[in-house]
């Protein structure tokens, strides 16, 4: 009976974060994106990018893996809050721990205490994978930002993400990349002629 309800929380768990393929990513949405990324895509291509972080002898890869999976696994209880959702960065700080404990608690101890400290970590910026992650969310996001840029047509439009993590990148590897996307999408020409099409600055709205 036991094993069974074990079996029973870790099929719950898979279905909770099963949403994370529905969640689409706020700030996406409200710049009026038509087909904007789930939480899990944005996820997923984070863990891809930490395995090209391997020129940095320094780095726990597989920890930088890790990491990229659980970060944003919370949302699947309390959604991807954004500041214009009325929730101060304390409050979904809280929220977010507390989604994370009720998930944990589904898995069993060892799993779940790992993946509780992964995503502690992470939140709290406390070792050189997590900091090299939290680059690797903000590359993620303006290469996105630039993919939709060209997949519609509509070329400088999500500038607001360019100009809020300008500065930012750490890590040598991921300079490289930023240093490339902007040299690429300096080429792209601005056709639009009218300004009414450009998204207006906004704050930032993916996950700090």
């Amino acid at each position: 009976m036991d094993e069974r309800n074990e079996d029973g929380k870790v099929l719950d768990f898979f279905m909770k974060i099963g949403k994370l393929k529905q969640l689409r990513r706020t700030g996406w949405v409200r710049n009026g994106v038509s087909d904007p990324e789930s939480v899990a895509d944005h996820m997923y291509r984070m863990s891809i990018m930490s395995f090209l972080l391997k020129k940095d002898t320094g780095l726990d890869i597989s920890r930088c893996i890790k990491i990229s999976v659980a970060h944003d696994m919370a949302e699947c209880i309390v959604g991807d809050l954004t500041p214009f959702c009325g929730v101060s960065k304390e409050e979904k700080h809280e929220r977010e721990r507390e989604a994370m404990r009720e998930l944990c608690s589904m898995i069993g101890p060892d799993a779940g205490q790992e993946i509780e400290a992964l995503w502690q970590e992470y939140e709290s910026q406390s070792s050189p994978e997590a900091r090299a992650v939290k680059d690797l969310d903000r590359f993620d996001m303006i290469l996105q930002a630039y993919e939709y840029e060209t997949q519609e047509l509509r070329p400088q439009a999500l500038q607001q993400f360019f100009d809020t993590t300008a500065g930012q990148f750490n890590h040598p590897v991921v300079r490289g990349w930023v240093d490339e996307l902007a040299a690429r999408r300096s080429q792209v020409p601005n056709t639009s002629g009218d300004s009414s099409t450009q998204s207006k600055p906004r704050r930032i709205e993916s996950p700090d």
